[in-house]
């Protein structure tokens, strides 16, 4: 348990921006003699870190700068950061699908990856013939696949399909399949990205429970990439955060997940204006986000039972179509799980008029959240269709929180029992 069975020594990958992914051929050229006389590549002491949300300087961009951190065997580590932190690209170098610009992977055994759907796998041939197709791909001799390829097709369960090419199965099916053979051709170091996101509830809690016991019952270790902190909690024994590209945290799963969600609770403390990672072309805009109680006082801490309102402070830039203004509001727990959405489409209201400032007020009742930290994600678009895509008119995750203590929502003299929401209900003896 304690041997090193990967090892990450100053990894950095390098992009260039554009339509040429490598570079052009002076580039080439210019590398070409700087290496020539002994000098270092020119190209590696410019570009700009991977922020997405600024257009920098550079036509180069760091995806990856100065990784280091070690796996063991038996270990189970979650890798977990914003959308562009780096997450897929070191698992893309760590699976040899790309190579690194500098830095050395000293890996023991046979790596199986499952990196996007249907990586692999060819959509002329059937389920049954990709499963030969990954395990050699992998280093199984046929004998070995023939030996577990029942297990597989059962664990996958695409049995009526396995006969029919790949080309006609969902993408969870395809997922599910993918996943089933690099689990079961025992791998020593299993990678697997957000992929599992695809399937359904029941598949996800399968493969989460097929993880922890190759790590487990195996001795063998697992990468493990997810959006889901909830499932990282549960699987992964350590964890890292990635930002922008470099490592900013590493340490236990519960630690990382704390650092990573306390990090988006001081990014969502900036003023809307210094927020650089909205989205949307603000022909309206959201400049405040308050919670006032029934008695019109703004407060940040609520209380189960009572009511509320939540007012957007909006400026609008241009026009607006109001016939089809939509508003979601989605609120996340701490685990970085959607607890509930309110929609305004889903309950058919309609806006008359949109003024060029003013307030968007969502009116709830009797909040059903249980005690915990909740952070509002909102989405403000116009929505042509329920068969085209929104136009989003301000985007923005983790926009601000609220924090919600206990309260006596039955009006029993109970206080009601922490994390979750309240299903209101009755309860009869009959």
């Amino acid at each position: 348990m304690n041997d090193v069975i990967l090892k990450i020594e100053d990894l950095s990958k390098q992009y260039r921006l554009g339509t040429v992914g490598t570079g052009t051929i002076s580039h080439d050229l210019n590398r070409w003699w700087h290496i020539i006389r002994g000098k270092e590549d020119p190209y590696l002491t410019i570009g700009d870190s991977n922020d997405r949300t600024s257009k920098g300087e550079s036509e180069y961009v760091w995806a990856l700068q100065d990784i280091n951190f070690e796996v063991r065997r038996g270990e189970v580590l979650g890798i977990i950061g914003k959308n562009g932190a780096g997450k897929s690209t070191l698992l893309k170098i760590l699976s040899k699908v790309t190579g690194p610009t500098t830095g050395s992977i000293k890996s023991k055994g046979r790596i199986a990856s499952l990196l996007e759907v249907g990586t692999g796998f060819h959509p002329e041939m059937t389920g049954r013939e990709n499963i030969y197709l990954n395990g050699a791909i992998l280093g199984m001799t046929k004998k070995e696949i023939a030996s577990k390829i029942d297990e597989i097709i059962e664990f996958s369960g695409c049995e009526r399909y396995i006969d029919t090419p790949t080309k006609r199965y969902s993408s969870g099916m395809t997922v599910r399949l993918a996943f089933a053979v690099a689990a079961h051709l025992e791998p020593d170091i299993l990678i697997v990205d957000e992929v599992l996101a695809v399937g359904d509830v029941e598949f996800q809690k399968k493969a989460i429970g097929k993880m922890k016991s190759i790590s487990e019952e195996g001795d063998r270790t697992v990468l493990f990439v997810s959006h889901n902190m909830a499932a990282v909690k549960n699987l992964c024994t350590s964890g890292i955060v990635l930002e922008n590209g470099t490592m900013s945290f590493e340490g236990a799963s519960e630690d990382a997940i704390n650092y990573y969600l306390e990090k988006s609770y001081a990014n969502s403390l900036l003023s809307f204006k210094d927020r650089i990672d909205r989205k949307g072309n603000q022909n309206l805009s959201i400049e405040e986000i308050l919670i006032e109680n029934e008695k019109g006082i703004i407060v940040s801490e609520l209380s189960s039972g009572e009511s509320y309102n939540i007012l957007f402070k909006y400026v609008k830039n241009e026009y607006v179509d109001p016939k089809q203004f939509t508003a979601v509001i989605q609120f996340k727990n701490n685990n970085d799980e959607i607890v509930t959405t309110i929609a305004t489409d889903e309950q058919g209201t309609v806006v008359s008029e949109i003024n060029d400032h003013g307030i968007i007020k969502i009116e709830i009742p009797k909040l059903q959240f249980r005690e915990g930290r909740y952070s509002i994600c909102y989405m403000f678009s116009e929505k042509q269709s329920f068969n085209t895509p929104h136009k989003i008119l301000d985007y923005l995750s983790d926009a601000c929180y609220m924090t919600v203590i206990r309260g006596d929502y039955w009006n029993s003299g109970i206080l009601n029992r922490p994390n979750g929401f309240i299903q209101e209900s009755s309860i009869k003896l009959v």
